[in-house]
């Protein structure tokens, strides 16, 4: 089910971090200490250009791929980087794989560390204080939120990111999904799904 953050229990925190980050960039522009439209540039890049593409192009493959599934399992950071996936926030990448027993899920408790190079600039909420410790107290009820509900057979895991170590989910492949190419599976990725508090897109027709 769609969900729309803006009506997101998390989107309801005050806005303060965000007054911060602009007043913060507004007294270094001052200074002459950051070039505005380069900073742009740089949001733009994992904003729009990189956002969740690459975490889905790497889903994909792995999914269409068992030799690239089982490199990405053992080595995941020499896997993601092999495909140009690596750099800034790259630190050494984990991925973690849902089954029908155990879903996994992705928080940082202590700031807000995050995959950028395969999912770009972290969305509001995964920064937040809410998310960062209820996402460990009660993981069911914040799935749920999110409109993921599981059946009670299947366990929760919920990974902590470090500065040296970021996650990625791999979910389970959509049922209907075979016979797609790596780009049509790659569109069915969201970047929820590669966090963990979402599901992958179902193929168009599937029941």
């Amino acid at each position: 089910m769609p969900h729309d953050h803006s009506d997101h229990p998390h989107a309801l925190l005050p806005p303060d971090p965000a007054l911060r980050v602009k007043a913060l960039e507004t007294i270094l522009t001052r200074k002459g200490l950051i070039d505005p439209a380069a900073l742009d540039e740089i949001i733009d890049t994992y904003q729009n250009r990189i956002g969740p593409r690459n975490g889905a192009q790497v889903v994909a493959r792995a999914w269409s791929d068992p030799g690239f599934r089982a490199a990405l399992q053992e080595d995941a950071t020499a896997a993601v980087s092999e495909m140009g996936f690596y750099g800034r926030q790259g630190e050494h990448m984990v991925v973690v794989e849902n089954t029908p027993s155990q879903h996994n899920m992705v928080v940082c408790t202590l700031c807000s560390c995050y995959p950028w190079p395969l999912l770009g600039i972290p969305p509001g909420w995964y920064k937040s204080d809410a998310y960062r410790a209820r996402a460990v107290r009660a993981p069911r009820k914040v799935l749920a939120e999110f409109g993921v509900t599981l059946l009670p057979e299947t366990s929760v895991r919920v990974w902590d990111s470090t500065a040296e170590i970021r996650y990625l989910v791999l979910p389970m492949r959509p049922e209907g999904s075979d016979g797609l190419s790596e780009q049509a599976l790659a569109a069915l990725v969201t970047r929820d799904s590669m966090i963990g508090t979402g599901l992958p897109r179902a193929p168009e027709g599937a029941p």
